[in-house]
């Protein structure tokens, strides 16, 4: 039987470098962000490489979801998600079987590096409340309330957190594979990683020390308090570091 981990983000959030951890593994396969195109085919979005993001992806969510649920490409499927991906009119009765994982990240850090790569940001772009509502609607679904991590406390001592991770979801720890990987890009990574991974594919680990949370000014700053009521809602159910 195959585990299938449905890894829920917003974007800016060590996502990718998560996804790194577990493809390492060999009893591990993946998929990045599989609902992309068919958000920007419902949406209209104007992200970068849109059209090279629906050229190769389906735009239909059946098609998505019956590789989901059907594909066997490795013991373990680890599965990445962008909340906002996934529109609240959306069936999500087909993730009742999936092991769910809520990976946050405190509001500010995120709209920062946000801003980094695209010259505006709004609630949307970042998912924080979507994630939020979907924690929500799959605790009901699947009557459990899913782990949930913080990427500030992997990058502080990804050992304990991988570890508790592994745990919670009843695999195997695999240290050596799951805390270093090799440079440079992926076959596994979508056709929107030349605007968004450039630091992973220089990465070949997590990092030793976060970054302090950034200010951030302006709008983008009201926008940050705004969103932490929903990120302390699920900070305060996270794996503990200790």
């Amino acid at each position: 039987m195959t585990l299938r981990i449905a890894m829920w983000s917003g974007p800016r959030n060590i996502s990718t470098a998560m996804m790194r951890a577990w493809e390492n593994r060999a009893d591990c396969a993946v998929i990045d962000e599989p609902f992309y195109a068919c958000y920007l085919a419902e949406s209209g979005a104007d992200h970068p490489c849109r059209e090279a993001v629906l050229q190769s992806q389906p735009t239909c969510r059946s098609e998505v979801i019956a590789g989901l649920v059907s594909d066997e490409p490795a013991p373990i499927y680890y599965q990445k998600h962008m909340t906002h991906h996934m529109p609240a009119a959306c069936d999500l009765s087909w993730a009742i079987e999936m092991h769910h994982v809520f990976l946050i990240r405190d509001p500010a850090a995120v709209i920062a590096s946000y801003l980094n790569k695209m010259p505006t940001v709004t609630s949307d772009d970042i998912g924080i409340v979507r994630q939020w509502e979907l924690f929500q609607t799959i605790s009901e679904l699947t009557g459990r309330r899913p782990t949930v991590i913080d990427g500030a406390d992997v990058l502080a001592n990804p050992h304990v957190l991988l570890k508790k991770l592994c745990s919670a979801l009843e695999v195997p720890w695999r240290e050596q594979e799951m805390t270093a990987w090799p440079l440079g890009p992926r076959t596994s990574d979508g056709v929107w990683a030349q605007h968004w991974y450039q630091s992973v594919w220089a990465s070949s680990g997590f990092s030793a020390s976060p970054a302090p949370t950034p200010n951030v000014p302006g709008v983008a700053h009201k926008l940050a308090e705004d969103m932490q009521p929903y990120f302390q809602t699920l900070w305060v159910d996270r794996l503990k570091p200790g």
